[in-house]
């Protein structure tokens, strides 16, 4: 197979996404297939010799620290690009030449697999100079719509971690997302492989003192990095008296003001910037070191770290969702969130025996091992295979069905059965469909995915004939009931209303009429209604110009027909039964009022004591079998009470009863 790598970075710099792009195209060509990376020229400009490096002239970002920017046309390297004959494009950058590979692909119709290394999100310091919230948000808002539309375009998609693909998903996008982790060459990383003459060389170079542990940091030096808490956590190891030193390997553009810190703290005994260094002396600096510390929360997949346990190093880091795997507490390294912490795990580490420091650097190169560059090509090489078989599988208009608000398309393929599919008036004309016309695996799915809302939309014209809804019925049934995006189902609610199928005022007045004739008060009226979405202001309206009988008549009618299903209770527990029942019913305390005042109970107050007797009577035989004497008459008389009854008249029918053992 014939691959074009695309990324805004390359070897010699020194960046996950370099790093990553590399070892992939080692294991490509190990494998037989022939790889071509496109990407920008060195800071230096220096020509490269390598003829299978294509290098696009940019400017560097001074602020992105080893990213050069170029434009996303190239009219002598497409023609180059075009010679080379490719059979995939594989993106790894979104931006510049991430850009100019998807016009590649499109141009001259290959698949396009997006490998996303970074997460945007977390660079947008860069842009915010003013360190304005909302200037924050608009730039979060913005990556997340340039993800989604990059994602888009690709044939496949592939993240490093899981937490990116979460992150991924979040943003919008509906490709498919192989979780891929970055692979290493774990040979080169390899302790038994130390070159120890250069080892030595290192240790002079960073002046390393007899009994020191050293701690190393590889990679940009730049604010997401957070290399500023690992220094103060320097400055509490020096004062604690720890022979540590903390060497820094890499550049970027926070290099001057994180010198100017340790210069502050005077810790230049203790922190030493060694800079760039070529790719080929990255292992022997893990090798000469004892541990390794970052403070980053930023990495998709945190290589460095994975290079760092295949080297046998013992990790210092923050806790972060995609460091899960590879930082085990005490057993390859720990977590700290704070200088102060951070002083602490140092002092836990540099108290074990040997012995205990052995096992960690081993454990360390046991979880090194499932990011083997070669399980890495294999699981991307799957990808290729999924992406070329899908872009493949082209579909051909065959027939053309016009109906009624629609266009019925039928699409005929070698490989597969037909489909038919619904397409609104606006998507077959503006896409210009005409018989013969061919549609891609991912357009085919686009237009399945536009026919649920055609499909969701006739269920919500049957549902409507049978019973009326409001709108935020309809809504809620559609959230609930399909996966349509919020933007598709607001269109449905928006063409339902425009055709009157859906009309909350008329709704309301129907709804309001029809609890009016079931007795049930405004209060109960207003809740019911705005649980089903109408606003109360509405409701209000309607209920102010409606015309059938009074509040007051129906709370009256809705008491006189519960008065005599309350039975066997003391007036005053009556009363307050009623009140609660005309309560819950929706009424008013206002109405209420009138109506209780309206209401006779002249009847019950004439069969008070006789209800007062039956209740007692009731009473006596429920606590006769636990209590005797005076307990059960206290007992009786306790209930009673409770019932609402006069004391007086409670006293007048106890003493009339017959109870056993009062003495």
């Amino acid at each position: 197979m014939r691959i074009g790598l695309f990324s805004d970075t390359y070897l010699p710099e020194i960046n996950g996404v370099a790093s990553s792009v590399h070892t992939l195209r080692v294991q490509l060509e190990k494998n037989g297939h022939t790889v071509y990376v496109i990407t920008t020229k060195t800071e230096s400009n220096v020509e490269d010799d390598d003829p299978f490096v294509l290098r696009l002239s940019g400017i560097e970002l001074k602020k992105l620290y080893g990213y050069v920017l170029t434009s996303p046309i190239h009219i002598n390297a497409y023609n180059e690009i075009k010679e080379m004959q490719l059979d995939l494009v594989h993106a790894h950058t979104e931006f510049s030449v991430g850009i100019f590979a998807r016009i590649v692909a499109k141009l001259q119709g290959l698949p396009l697999v997006s490998t996303y290394h970074t997460t945007y999100e977390d660079y947008t310091h860069y842009i915010n100079l003013i360190n304005s919230e909302t200037v924050d948000k608009l730039a979060k808002k913005a990556v997340a719509s340039l993800s989604r539309m990059y994602g888009d375009s690709s044939t496949e998609m592939i993240a490093p971690s899981q937490k990116t693909k979460d992150m991924l998903l979040r943003y919008g996008i509906k490709k498919n997302i192989y979780v891929v982790p970055t692979g290493l060459d774990l040979d080169r990383f390899n302790a038994k492989n130390m070159n120890k003459k250069k080892v030595e060389e290192i240790h002079k170079e960073v002046n390393l003192q007899e009994g020191e542990t050293l701690i190393i940091f590889v990679g940009r030096i730049a604010k997401e990095k957070s290399i500023d808490l690992v220094i103060d956590g320097f400055e509490k190891v020096k004062k604690a008296g720890l022979k540590c030193k903390f060497v820094i390997v890499g550049g970027g553009p926070d290099e001057d003001v994180l010198h100017e810190k340790v210069k502050q703290l005077n810790l230049q005994d203790v922190v030493v910037f060694v800079g760039k260094k070529p790719a080929v002396d990255i292992p022997s600096y893990y090798h000469a070191s004892d541990c390794f510390v970052s403070a980053s929360i930023t990495e998709t997949q945190g290589m460095t770290y994975v290079e760092a346990l295949a080297s046998g190093l013992p990790l210092f880091a923050r806790p972060d969702d995609v460091l899960s795997e590879l930082v085990l507490e005490n057993e390859t390294g720990y977590y700290f969130t704070t200088p102060d912490e951070f002083c602490e795990k140092v002092k836990i580490y540099l108290s074990l025996s040997q012995e205990e420091k052995n096992a960690l650097s081993q454990h360390a190169v046991q979880h090194a091992k499932p990011y083997d560059s070669q399980e890495f090509y294999r699981h991307i090489f799957h990808v290729y295979e999924t992406a070329i078989a899908n872009y493949s599988e082209m579909y051909v208009i065959e027939q053309i069905r016009p109906k009624s608000d629609f266009i019925q398309i039928v699409l005929t393929s070698p490989s597969s059965e037909d489909i038919k599919i619904l397409v609104s008036l606006d998507r077959y004309f503006n896409n210009g469909y005409r018989k013969g016309f061919k549609l891609t695996q991912e357009e085919i799915d686009e237009l399945l995915k536009e026919e649920e809302a055609v499909k969701a939309y006739q269920t919500c014209l049957r549902k409507l004939s049978i019973k009326d809804r409001t709108r935020k019925e309809m809504y809620d049934w559609l959230t609930q009931n399909t996966e349509l995006d919020i933007e598709v189902i607001n269109k449905l609610i928006e063409k339902l209303e425009e055709h009157g199928f859906i009309d909350d005022l008329k709704y309301t007045k129907s709804a309001v009429y029809a609890m009016k004739l079931t007795l049930v008060g405004e209060n109960k009226i207003i809740r019911n209604l705005k649980k089903k979405g109408v606003p109360v202001e509405m409701i209000e309206e309607v209920l102010q110009f409606d015309d059938t009988e009074t509040e007051e008549k129906n709370a009256l009618r809705w008491a006189e027909k519960i008065k005599p299903t309350v039975k066997e209770k003391s007036v005053k527990m009556k009363k307050k039964i009623l009140v609660q029942k005309l309560m819950g019913q929706g009424f008013s305390s206002d109405v209420i009022d009138k109506v209780m005042k309206s209401l006779s109970f002249v009847e019950e107050e004439r069969q008070e004591i006789d209800n007062l007797r039956k209740v007692a009577n009731k009473a006596k035989k429920r606590y006769e079998k636990k209590y005797s004497g005076f307990k059960l008459r206290n007992t009786v008389y306790r209930y009673c009470a409770s019932m609402g009854f006069d004391v007086e008249d409670i006293y007048v029918i106890l003493d009339e009863m017959e109870w056993k053992n009062e003495q």
